[in-house]
């Protein structure tokens, strides 16, 4: 399940106060009121039901948004590129602070009503302030709404091993995902551009292996990019991942071998992730070799695609390898 599915629509205050009061009203109506005691239960009823409403509603606000600090670093990176994880944060904050404190002063007023010679008078004074404690934090539930129709929008990318492809539109990546992948890949919206991002799964060895084609983002040059999409270009950084760029020697696609190789140098520059580049379309007469390209293959007859992801796997097994040997040992003293 996506990370984000979980979180509902956040209301408004207004939503939140005609709800709250509304319910404190049908408890009071479902009350036979025969004497001065039963008054006074009806208009603390009346109190805690609104307060409870108030207080349940912001807390489930607070618990299905995710707790940020244990977010794989992908998501935190783009979720801090599209909303700001700590202004995300404070108005978390916001909404939990407004849940205790609507508790603390409907006990304050239960109190104040027992105490009282008319109970209505408190009441009413009692649901002024909850209702001035919610639209203080108006500003914090739009905020949260909107970042949540924006996080829900990003893409089911699993923390596990990634091969990335990379290259000019209309050069067979998507048709290599397809060849590689079990299933249909998905394609999901992606905040940063017209189109989806395409994610497709396969298994070798028991191990799952996840397949991204990020349309918009790696198919055209870094000066074309707004400042978010460069942004998250560096969140891919933070997958398990291995980066394959793939040329079309024909130039079928519509773009000169010349372009495609500045491409290939602006990724290899803004990616430390390691990186396989392969020719497509060897089975076409105008396809021609190339110095910088490791492997050939045709995602039209398939030829080459097996050895490719075999090397790929490698890459990834080396990565894995050279990743555990950097890390520091532990202090044994």
């Amino acid at each position: 399940m996506m990370i984000f599915e979980k979180i509902h629509t956040v209301p408004t205050s207004e939503e939140l106060i005609n709800k709250a009061f509304k319910r404190a009203a049908r408890a009071m109506s479902g009350k036979t009121i025969e004497n001065r005691e039963g008054r006074f239960r009806a208009n603390e009823s009346m109190l805690l039901t609104a307060a409870n409403i108030f207080t349940d509603n912001l807390a489930n606000i607070v618990r299905r948004f995710p707790s940020f600090d244990q977010l794989p670093r992908f998501y935190y990176e783009i979720a801090d590129i599209l909303v700001g994880i700590e202004k995300l944060k404070m108005s978390l904050a916001s909404v939990d602070w407004a849940s205790k404190k609507i508790h603390e002063v409907a006990r304050s007023y239960v109190g104040k009503i027992r105490d009282s010679d008319i109970p209505e008078p408190v009441r009413k004074e009692a649901f002024g302030r909850l209702a001035s404690i919610i639209k203080s934090i108006n500003k914090d539930l739009l905020f949260l709404n909107e970042a949540r129709n924006i996080l829900r929008k990003l893409p089911d990318v699993q923390d596990e091993p990634t091969i990335v492809i990379a290259g000019y539109p209309n050069v067979g990546k998507s048709s290599f995902v397809s060849k590689i992948t079990s299933a249909s890949p998905e394609i999901a919206p992606y905040p940063f551009t017209t189109k989806g991002v395409t994610i497709g799964h396969f298994i070798r060895n028991g191990v799952r292996y996840q397949v991204m084609d990020t349309p918009g983002l790696l198919d055209r040059p870094m000066s074309e990019r707004n400042y978010i999409e460069r942004q998250a270009i560096t969140a891919i950084h933070f997958l398990d991942a291995v980066v394959m760029f793939m040329i079309d020697p024909s130039e079928s696609c519509g773009y000169e071998i010349a372009d495609q190789k500045r491409l290939l140098e602006e990724i290899k520059e803004n990616f430390e992730l390691p990186l396989l580049v392969i020719a497509n379309k060897a089975d076409r007469p105008e396809f021609r070799k190339m110095d910088e390209v490791e492997m050939n293959i045709s995602t039209i007859n398939g030829e080459g695609i097996e050895e490719v992801m075999d090397r790929l796997l490698e890459m990834i097994e080396e990565k894995r390898l050279l990743s555990s040997s950097e890390e520091p040992d532990e202090d044994t003293d």
